[in-house]
């Protein structure tokens, strides 16, 4: 036969404390890496998308420098005057050196960046100025602005296929034409209208270097390794801005980045940011080790602790057994002392009240059974009470010798609704309702026997009738105010029945002489003196079914009536 293995109650109460730390520790380590990693990654993504967006800007600021030089020109009415006239000879060359070139001048020292400004025009009487350029990008060089005849581009595909949104002064687009692909140029195209007349007059062209315009596009202000792409609207790479050494190509195949996007407003363009995830991998490291040490420093102490108060319990269960170890050997005189007031220094204290009073609690369950006994004999007794039989039966020959038919049927029927009621089949439980008829019973009876003296009322609850109750509770306290509580030649008795939360409370309320507190003492007294039997047996019955907590309670005081209450709880 195998021994069985007993393990102290020390390594039983810290293993599963020691099991419970662990679990608790490695969750709230998990989630605070977690919850801190997935922060970080947050947080420098809000960054990252933050000096995007200054990119954005900037590159907007750009675009708005160029746009100011073509609605500049746009707005310039004596321009728009002098382009009107179509004079030959002084007139046309007068437009041209007071009006046009100071004009293209002027705005060529709008901007520090290298532009061309090239101005398309349907007045012909106007001479033609321009460069021959043979393969050199003109904007490497100098700014400078340039005049054509409107003819020289209308038989073009780009200026025929030419399509302008937006209202005025916004017929305008950014596309690249003739030699901006070659050059790494664009060019901003901006309709010239005369604005009294409604009618186009010509057309503006900006042209401006892509890298001047995206200087900004800088993959070191994004971080290392990281890559910086603009892309046109059919998805065609402008820009690209990434270390040396990085892959060429589309970045956007690349596995294991983090991509984020901006469009640039007007170029219709993105900007668009590859991170790899190595930039997080590193922060996320020191984050997992940081986790990692004070999750084993708590761990440490946590464990510490909890063998220091294992065996502070330990000891204290370990008396605790010893004394009950002597409790199984006879002795009762073993006493356990523990200091302050938690749950083991009660323990101690019932444990000391159990030794204590062991022998008497024997005999109180003898005398308990005996309680039981006699409070069912009683019970059965009340059930037929001779001397109420007597006094009803008297008054049944009294009114049949006055002949009194109606009040001698009444009487009958209902001292048969009472007997009926009281009997109950033999079963001590009975409704609410039922035993609230029974007491009606036996009040239209004392009603018929007083007469006028005698006033009943009822207050009750029609949601308690169908609750279950001790019978025989409510005619022995009516029955002792009929006995004990006249004052004077009338009497009044209120009957009152009504459910509060849990419970049933009957109370039975009379304006008569009332007690004083020393007569409700030796009422309520278990071994009290022979008085107010009845109140004492209704209240016996109810402790010994539903439990020390409900019964009966008086409150009276000489001269002012009795309020006796019973109080049971709600079963069907």
């Amino acid at each position: 036969m195998r021994r069985k293995v007993n393990i102290p109650f020390g390594y039983k109460l810290i293993l599963p404390y020691v099991l419970c730390l662990l679990m608790a520790v490695l969750t709230v380590g998990l989630f605070a890496y977690a919850h801190s990693v997935n922060s970080l990654r947050e947080k420098t993504r809000e960054n990252l998308q933050g000096t995007l967006r200054q990119m954005r800007d900037n590159i907007r600021y750009r675009t708005d420098d160029i746009e100011r030089i073509t609605n500049s020109l746009y707005y310039n009415y004596s321009l728009q005057n002098a382009l009107r006239r179509y004079d030959q000879g002084w007139y046309s060359y007068e437009t041209m050196t007071k009006t046009l070139m100071p004009a293209l001048e002027n705005l060529l020292n709008y901007t520090a960046s290298n532009i061309g400004l090239s101005l398309y025009l349907q007045n012909e009487t106007l001479p033609e100025i321009f460069y021959k350029d043979e393969e050199q990008n003109p904007l490497l060089s100098t700014k400078r602005y340039e005049i054509y005849h409107l003819t020289r581009i209308q038989d073009t595909d780009w200026y025929r296929l030419l399509q302008f949104s937006g209202t005025l002064p916004g017929l305008s687009r950014w596309q690249q034409i003739l030699r901006d692909k070659e050059d790494g140029n664009i060019s901003l195209l901006q309709r010239l209208d005369d604005v009294q007349r409604g009618k186009e007059i010509g057309l503006v062209r900006v042209s401006v270097q892509i890298r001047d315009l995206l200087d900004s596009v800088d993959y070191r202000k994004i971080g290392e390794y990281s890559t910086l792409v603009v892309l046109d609207a059919s998805g065609r790479t402008v820009l690209q801005s990434s270390p040396e050494g990085a892959e060429e190509g589309n970045p956007r195949t690349a596995p294991d980045r983090l991509v984020l996007s901006e469009p640039l407003y007007g170029l219709g363009w993105q900007l668009q940011a590859y991170i790899p995830d190595s930039l997080f991998d590193q922060s996320a490291g020191e984050v997992r080790r940081m986790t990692l040490l004070v999750c084993l420093i708590s761990a440490l102490v946590l464990a510490v602790l909890g063998i220091w108060v294992s065996g502070y319990f330990s000891r204290r269960i370990q008396k605790i057994v010893g004394s009950l170890n002597a409790f199984h050997d006879g002795d009762f005189h073993k006493r356990i002392r523990f200091k302050g007031n938690d749950e083991l220094a009660q323990i101690a204290i019932a444990f000391n009240r159990m030794g204590s009073n062991m022998e008497e609690l024997i005999h109180k369950n003898y005398v308990a059974d005996l309680q039981k006994k006699e409070a069912e004999l009683e019970s059965l007794q009340a059930q037929i009470n001779p001397h109420f039989l007597y006094n009803t039966l008297s008054s049944i020959n009294r009114l049949a010798q006055f002949g009194d038919i109606g009040k001698l049927h009444i009487m009958v029927q209902e001292l048969a609704k009472f007997y009926r009621l009281s009997l109950n089949r033999g079963e001590i439980l009975t409704t609410v309702g039922k035993e609230i008829e029974h007491a009606k019973a036996y009040v239209a009876i004392q009603c018929i026997k007083y007469g006028e003296r005698l006033s009943v009322y009822y207050d009750i609850d029609p949601e308690v009738l169908e609750y279950a109750t001790v019978k025989l509770i409510l005619q022995p306290l009516i029955e002792n105010a009929l006995e004990h509580a006249w004052f004077g030649t009338t009497l009044g008795i209120r009957l009152v029945v009504e459910k509060r939360e849990a419970e049933i409370v009957f109370k039975v309320i009379d304006n008569g002489v009332g007690m004083n507190a020393d007569t409700i003492r030796q009422i309520l007294a278990p071994e009290g003196p022979r008085i107010g039997y009845g109140i004492r047996n209704v209240d016996s019955r109810i402790k010994l079914h539903h439990g020390s907590g409900y019964g009966v309670t008086i409150a009276s005081r000489s001269g002012i009536g009795a309020c006796i209450q019973i109080t049971i709880p709600c079963r069907m």
